[in-house]
């Protein structure tokens, strides 16, 4: 069974004639559509791309591949058009809180499931950091938001009214400038081996964070830059210019712009956990609608080793 996901990121490759316009076009960055597009190859069991200096063009079996597409996702577009009207979501507005990893490799596609949907629900999204989203839920801001936890880590309860839906939970993993000697092996890295390298840190802005780094100085990791920034896009720059190490969740070392070398951790217990934050009672048709779209996105998204 094809991902309907990945059904449409073919299509608008075909239609864009690049990945880098198609992912301009369904709101993703490039290396997360690529993503996709990989992925749509394995479940084919061949390739349907072929990509050149001018951009992309379908193979025979992407051709053959793209007719049946367009036909299945024309035929959940209509379902969906017809449940809108049958669900009386055919107006009104979503406001989404999330955080920005989320906010860029998983959003976008339940969001742009969403509006095939319900076009005539406006759609606005605020970017927030943990755990300002559930207050912001809790304050009416927002209708729903995608908001982490660290473990370990400070487990925080939310506030009065609103609930937590887990989504899914990532390893936290290493990376290394490219050529990096800790990024040279196949199998998990033992954290003593993190002993003595300088770790670029995040701390002690993102209280979120202190309990993980609290275990990579415990194996003898020690601090060479603070970013007061919780931005995950300037760490792994830092890194990437050989400033140090550092631990990310894996969805940041997969979508890096700047080159990483990437090593997973030995034991796995250092983990990020995602979660969509909502009221339960009072809720919007078009916040429970949105909130099983994330589910199944979030469900079909599988980190690659």
């Amino acid at each position: 069974m094809y991902d309907p996901t990945r059904l449409a990121a073919l299509v608008a490759v075909a239609e864009a004639g690049s990945i880098s316009r198609a992912a301009d076009r369904l709101g993703y960055t490039a290396p997360a559509l690529s993503q996709q597009l990989a992925k749509l190859e394995r479940e084919a069991g061949t390739a349907l791309l072929v990509r050149h200096h001018r951009g992309a063009r379908l193979t025979a079996a992407g051709e053959l591949l793209l007719v049946r597409a367009r036909r299945v996702l024309d035929e959940l577009d209509q379902a969906r058009h017809e449940l809108s009207r049958l669900t009386g979501l055919s107006g009104g507005r979503l406001r989404v809180g999330t955080f920005m990893t989320a906010g860029t490799h998983l959003l976008p596609p339940a969001l742009s499931a969403f509006r095939r949907a319900h076009p005539d629900v406006e759609l606005s999204v605020i970017e927030y950091v943990p755990p300002q989203a559930t207050a912001a839920v809790a304050l009416g801001e927002v209708d729903l938001a995608l908001t982490h936890t660290y473990v370990p880590g400070e487990a925080m309860p939310p506030p009065e009214g609103v609930r937590l839906e887990p989504l899914l939970t990532e390893e936290l993993v290493l990376v290394t400038a490219p050529g990096h000697a800790l990024s040279a092996g196949a199998g998990r890295l033992p954290l003593a081996e993190l002993a003595g390298q300088p770790l670029v840190s995040m701390a002690p802005a993102n209280p979120n964070r202190r309990a993980v780094e609290a275990v990579l100085a415990a194996a003898g990791a020690s601090v060479a830059v603070r970013c007061e920034s919780p931005s995950y896009a300037v760490v792994c720059a830092l890194v990437s210019a050989g400033l140090g190490v550092a631990v990310v969740p894996e969805m940041m070392a997969e979508g890096s712009v700047t080159p990483l070398g990437v090593r997973r951790l030995d034991p796995p217990e250092l983990l990020r956990r995602i979660s969509v934050a909502y009221r339960p009672d009072g809720g919007a048709p078009a916040a429970d609608t949105l909130r099983a779209l994330l589910r199944g996105a979030f469900t079909r998204h599988v980190p690659a080793p």
